[in-house]
């Protein structure tokens, strides 16, 4: 099995932040042997470490040979370095007397002697980084890769999108529309349609291992559904009327020509609509309507 071997501290002077973000990026190893290396300073927060699971091994300086005898003990295959006391220096003796990949955290810019640059913050820049790390170091920056505890992704309300295209779907442009939908993050999606749908089991077997879709045939719950949604997308039809009642911000795509009528009323009238499906305006729409 492989090991990642993480070195940090935290105590009443350095804080705890280190370890904190140390386990939350942790958790996105599995089948993975964690290692945390740490001294026992006043103040620290080993026990979150131990009730997260993870083995620790407790340092009893901060020198370097104590830590290379510990890669060397676990082989370990990843060092992540999370500690403002450790140098550019540092992580070139390391690498050298060990060979082991090193990930760095770092959010002030400073040299680094790694294989991957780790800055989480939202500010991060790649850019300030040239000239400080080799030129083969992957810089991971800003918001793409900030850690964020369970229980702020738990708490972070998702967006939850209505989509009713005619109880028949007569166009076949669900799946085109989720395939538009998947590539936006926090999302949840209820799709109503009847068994009048021909491409009902097409549908099915499409959104079967998406979690983040719900599939609602024949529903009798359509103004519950409606209620509890933060934008909808459905055709020009006595759907929008209903929309419209619920006060729902939404997009009509035109799928008949019976829909013609609505259709020009809201191209008149300055809603988003769109005369036909088209991939590359929908997503343009969302972007605007999601972000």
């Amino acid at each position: 099995m492989n090991t990642i071997l993480f070195r940090s501290d935290s105590s009443s002077t350095i804080g705890t932040g280190h370890i904190m973000r140390d386990l939350v990026l942790a958790q996105q190893y599995t089948n993975i042997n964690i290692i945390f290396a740490t001294q026992d300073l006043d103040g620290n927060i080993n026990h979150k470490i131990v009730e997260a699971g993870y083995t620790i091994e407790v340092l009893s300086s901060s020198d370097i040979k104590e830590f290379i005898k510990l890669v060397k003990k676990y082989n370990a295959n990843l060092v992540v370095i999370d500690h403002y006391g450790i140098d550019h220096k540092y992580e070139k003796m390391l690498k050298s007397k060990t060979g082991v990949k090193i990930l760095a955290f770092d959010d002030t810019y400073e040299k680094h002697n790694c294989d991957i640059l780790l800055n989480h913050n939202i500010s991060g820049n790649k850019k300030r980084y040239k000239g400080l790390v080799p030129k083969s170091c992957e810089l991971r920056c800003g918001k793409k890769y900030t850690l964020l505890r369970d229980e702020f992704i738990k708490e972070k309300k998702r967006k939850t999108i209505f989509i009713a295209i005619g109880g028949a779907d007569h166009s076949n442009i669900n799946i085109k529309i989720l395939k538009v939908l998947e590539k936006f993050t926090d999302l949840k999606v209820n799709l109503v349609t009847t068994t009048a749908n021909a491409n009902l089991e097409e549908l099915k077997k499409y959104i079967h291992a998406k979690k983040w879709v719900e599939l609602h045939i024949n529903s009798t719950k359509i103004a519950k559904l409606m209620k509890k949604s933060d934008f909808a997308i459905v055709t020009p039809s006595v759907t929008v009327n209903e929309i419209f009642y619920m006060e729902i911000p939404f997009l009509a795509i035109k799928t008949a020509e019976n829909q013609d009528d609505i259709y020009k009323y809201l191209v008149k009238n300055s809603y988003d609509v769109l005369k036909h499906f088209n991939k590359k305006r929908l997503k343009k729409v969302l972007d605007d309507k999601l972000n």
